[in-house]
């Protein structure tokens, strides 16, 4: 149950529903509809154990699970409906070992945020884009927008000022805090008055934080002078790539990449992030027959850091963006016309010792620590055995 949700509009309900729900279940959907979208979500059928709700229970929170104000917690009642002020939205399940009821169905979608500040938060810059409509409507000029370092400067067009801002340049300030890495710069607008001044100074606060498994975007005005709150989340920017020899000189570039049994695969990670103080590694791989599903039929090469095949090692890589790994192509395939490969790459701060990209093999169930740390998912395939389908009645 649980997992990341991406449509513009979907359901999420109970594990068995409309039969009861199973003891001892956690369940956390984690909801992203596009960038300066909300997320509005609304209950249908709640049937739980009620009471005080520390038993069977379900918790809303704007955004990502342990980062995020909680908009409500309950187990029975009427129907509520909740709106997200960002993009992502995060709904937590949860029962004991005791009773068991039909449970809960909800119904989201995505709504236009409706603001006149965007941001997003690209690999190598935020990207804002503030409307001169309403710069206009509030007595401002585009032309007195400015940076912290003002040698940084906008793109004005007839409608719009767009500022691209570095992660690691233009007075971007990055600090640490709990389980973040936070990008944060300032765009000032002034009033016009030289002489008397009439109207406040608008500071707009614009930051990327990098939290568990997502960017999140925050713009914000100083001293309530512009209506402005404005949050998204993104995802890291990570691709896999397969080379055909130890040197990591040539990709693979054909699809499906067509290999026998026992050969050398040689594999490399890749972030693409413009600051140069982030490490990744390789967290758990897992070998499917099928893209869509990594749990009916799955074979790990390596979990929690961990190496599952005696085959899998990895290498030394020139830059800390990069993470290098072999391992062979493994009996597995023989009884499958195709295999993906599902990594989970771990993203932290260089240097950074407390954390899981430095502590390398870990029996833990979840993540415990420190630091900032973000899991990424991704899928490479299709493997193909070269010369020949699978035999007969074995492609499951």
């Amino acid at each position: 149950c649980g997992g990341s949700v991406s449509d513009s509009s979907g359901v999420l309900q109970s594990p068995n529903y409309p039969g009861n729900y199973p003891n001892d279940a956690d369940c956390v959907w984690e909801i992203q509809v596009e960038n300066n979208f909300r997320v509005t979500l609304t209950f249908r059928d709640i049937v739980m154990q009620s009471g005080t709700c520390q038993h069977d229970y379900i918790e809303v929170y704007d955004g990502p699970l342990h980062s995020s104000p909680l908009l409500g917690r309950f187990c029975s009642g009427s129907f509520p409906t909740y709106v997200s002020s960002s993009n992502m939205m995060s709904v937590r399940f949860h029962s004991d070992s005791r009773y068991s009821f039909r449970g809960f169905q909800a119904y989201y979608s995505s709504i236009p945020a409706g603001h006149n500040t965007t941001i997003q938060c690209l690999p190598d810059y935020m990207h804002v884009v503030v409307s001169r409509h309403y710069l206009q409507s509030q007595g401002y000029s585009a032309q007195r927008v400015t940076l912290n370092d003002n040698r940084c400067k906008p793109t004005v067009t007839s409608r719009e000022v767009v500022f691209n801002i570095p992660y690691n340049g233009c007075g971007t300030v990055q600090e640490e805090n709990n389980d973040t890495i936070n990008y944060s710069n300032t765009i000032r607008v002034a009033s016009s008055g030289y002489v008397i001044k009439r109207k406040k100074d608008i500071n707009l606060h614009v930051s990327c934080k990098m939290l568990r498994k997502s960017w999140q975007q925050v713009v914000y005005a100083a001293e309530d002078t512009v209506d402005v709150d404005e949050y998204q989340f993104g995802r890291y920017n990570m691709n896999i790539t397969f080379y055909d020899s130890p040197a990591f000189r040539r990709q693979v570039r054909g699809s499906p990449y067509y290999i026998d049994l026992n050969q050398n695969l040689y594999l490399q990670a890749c972030l693409h992030s413009s600051d140069p103080n982030l490490k990744v590694v390789v967290d758990t791989c897992v070998a499917s027959p099928d893209p869509r599903d990594f749990n009916s039929l799955a074979y790990y090469l390596v979990r929690n850091g961990c190496p599952r095949d005696s085959s899998y090692a990895t290498y030394s890589s020139p830059s800390s963006h990069f993470a290098r790994f072999k391992f062979n192509a493994f009996e597995f395939m023989s009884r499958h016309p195709s295999v993906y490969l599902k990594c989970q790459m771990l993203v932290c701060r260089l240097g950074d010792y407390s954390s899981h990209c430095y502590r390398g093999c870990s029996s833990r169930a979840k993540r415990d620590t420190s630091s900032a740390e973000e899991e990424v998912d991704v899928v490479v395939g299709p493997l193909q055995l070269r010369g020949g389908d699978a035999p007969s009645g074995n492609t499951g």
